[in-house]
């Protein structure tokens, strides 16, 4: 791929994605600072940071009621929404409310992790739902790989690393929340969020392109065994 090309393609995914990104900024990061600020003269810390968690979780359920369709990835969207209705609905200090609101990363990370170790890795139910809502033609091969032990171990190793990753994340979270002032961790706490997926999202990238390349080297291998060997000429 030449530099010319790798910049068209970084343009053309900008201005495909970039409304969506504006969106997800707005929503995730302006709109609770802007609700906390206004609300926090009135109604003190504690419920002034419960309405702030309000434009997310209502952006969620929207999203979910757009695409009316209810499967698996749908269902870890219901999950933390009720997740985030239910660190709300709790008594105590702002501190513990802010620690609560990181039930659904800790949760869903550690689900990851469990789904690992019984050998149900939730990355590959994740790609094949996805698959599945883009109507993706290569969704057949993808599921007939499924018992493939190249592609069980990618998939486990997919797995766990991003559930590690997510706990990580809940973990530097929960450090942030008692080091940094309640203004300052509603902007580091999105930022860590989407930081943190950037960073797992690139590496499945590289892992997967990896694990084509040597899929594809061991085919070519298997291909080259299999030809038939010319006699030797007497």
């Amino acid at each position: 791929m030449t530099e010319e090309t790798a910049r068209e393609r970084i343009g053309a995914a900008l201005r495909r994605n970039g409304r969506g990104v504006a969106t997800e900024l707005l929503v995730n990061v302006v709109l609770p600072y802007v609700v906390y600020d206004l609300a926090k003269p009135r109604l003190g810390d504690v419920h002034a940071l419960m309405a702030s968690s309000g434009p997310p979780i209502i952006w969620a359920i929207v999203e979910f009621v757009r695409r009316r369709r209810v499967d698996f990835i749908s269902i870890f969207v219901l999950a933390g929404i009720a997740l985030s209705l239910l660190a709300m609905a709790g008594g105590g200090s702002v501190k513990f409310l802010q620690l609560r609101e990181r039930l659904v990363t800790a949760a869903v990370g550690l689900a990851f992790v469990i789904s690992a170790l019984i050998r149900k890795p939730l990355i590959y139910e994740f790609a094949r739902a996805s698959m599945r809502r883009n109507q993706s033609d290569q969704l057949a091969d993808f599921e007939a790989r499924r018992d493939n032990v190249h592609f069980r171990r990618a998939m486990m190793t997919l797995t766990l690393v991003w559930g590690f990753g997510l706990l990580a994340e809940a973990a530097v979270a929960a450090t942030l929340v008692w080091t940094l002032t309640i203004k300052q961790y509603l902007i580091a706490g999105p930022i860590l969020g989407y930081s943190t997926m950037g960073a797992l999202a690139l590496w499945t990238f590289l892992y997967a392109r990896a694990r084509r390349r040597a899929a594809a080297a061991r085919e070519a291998v298997s291909t080259a065994d299999a030809q038939p060997v010319a006699p030797a000429s007497s």
